[in-house]
């Protein structure tokens, strides 16, 4: 009879640790101490800009596993759930959606319902280069993968992503927003070196730009970012961001190829706050760089290396209405946080 409790015992203690650590309550990891928070620029200048928290990984973000997850982790070994090359951050409400070509799928931790999954399309077959991610209608969320070709539709609780059907083609997918009043969906076509403009069901509407070097033409651009009134383009083989009306009218432009400060060798991703000023992520200057409407630099943020607001090849940024902001730092795998504390000025 011991011999039979004893080997029955070696299944049911682990199933007991599984079970008792399904109940714990999951806790959010939590901002930085005050006497700790990393802010820029250095005292005694004031702050504008503060460090919050590093994601890597769904205990970053408090997510903990349930029971059965835990028993097939330990069944079948457990599953590696991390960042490996993000490239485009979204959030909408409490759920946090990281594009991430290495993954080949869009990572999706939900801090309501304590869960994460990794998104991939019908059938498990993989994204093999989401690029973009924008909000969309009813807290759907947009994908393009610059591979497959396409848009991908992931709504909110989905298991995959469902391709969207464009009335025109396009060639590159990249930076990618939509326009809810107006039901506009914009994506650019980095190869066919213009914006393409379709109605929220995928008809085709217009186009904006063009190959070309004068105002409101293109060189291979990469990313996109919609406020209320603007469209902000990064022209990357231009080295400049171009900034439109949702109409696709010209209104601005600056920057130009340089490594000096406010200049750009490889500008990524750009995005604006509740302020109105332009974030620029720099891919080859390791950094994110702060300017107004003009073009006028404001602050500058991050170098090279692994430490709190370091970069390495960072891509994507997107900020959220509380001015919380999110860049993927691509090849240190991981997502900083940071929120802007400063004023309008």
């Amino acid at each position: 009879m011991t011999y039979y409790f004893l080997r029955l015992s070696r299944y049911l203690m682990p199933l007991l640790a599984l079970a008792l650590l399904a109940c714990a309550t999951p806790v959010e990891v939590k901002p930085e101490a005050a006497g700790n928070t990393l802010v820029w620029p250095a005292p005694p200048d004031a702050p504008r800009i503060a460090f919050v928290r590093t994601i890597s990984a769904p205990q970053d973000l408090g997510l903990t596993k349930g029971f059965f997850r835990r028993l097939a982790d330990l069944i079948f070994g457990e599953a590696q759930e991390r960042l490996i090359r993000p490239m485009a951050v979204l959030e909408v409400g409490r759920v946090l959606y990281v594009a991430d070509p290495g993954a080949k799928g869009v990572h999706r931790f939900d801090r309501g319902e304590n869960k994460y999954q990794l998104i991939h399309l019908e059938g498990n077959l993989q994204l093999p280069s989401p690029t973009g991610l924008a909000r969309g209608e009813n807290d759907s969320v947009l994908v393009t993968d610059s591979a497959l070709g396409g848009v991908f539709v992931i709504k909110p609780g989905a298991e995959f992503a469902v391709r969207l059907a464009l009335s025109e083609p396009v060639r590159q997918p990249t930076g990618i927003a939509f326009d809810a009043q107006a039901r506009k969906l914009y994506v650019v076509d980095t190869t066919a070196h213009c914006i393409k403009v379709y109605a929220a069901d995928g008809t085709y509407l217009t186009r904006i730009g063009r190959r070309g070097k004068a105002d409101g033409e293109f060189n291979f651009p990469t990313m996109l970012w919609r406020d209320t009134d603007h469209l902000l383009v990064t022209d990357s083989l231009n080295f400049r961001i171009q900034i439109f009306d949702t109409q696709g009218h010209f209104i601005n432009k600056f920057g130009q190829m340089g490594d000096n400060q406010g200049e750009a060798l490889r500008q990524k991703g750009v995005a604006t706050d509740s302020f109105g000023h332009v974030y620029l992520v720099d891919a080859l200057l390791n950094g994110m760089q702060i300017f107004d409407q003009g073009g006028q630099l404001l602050l500058s943020i991050g170098g090279m290396g692994e430490a709190r607001g370091e970069f390495w090849l960072p891509t994507g940024i997107f900020i959220g209405a509380d001015n919380t902001i999110y860049v993927a730092d691509t090849y240190n795998r991981r997502v900083q946080v940071f929120r802007y504390i400063g004023g309008p000025t």
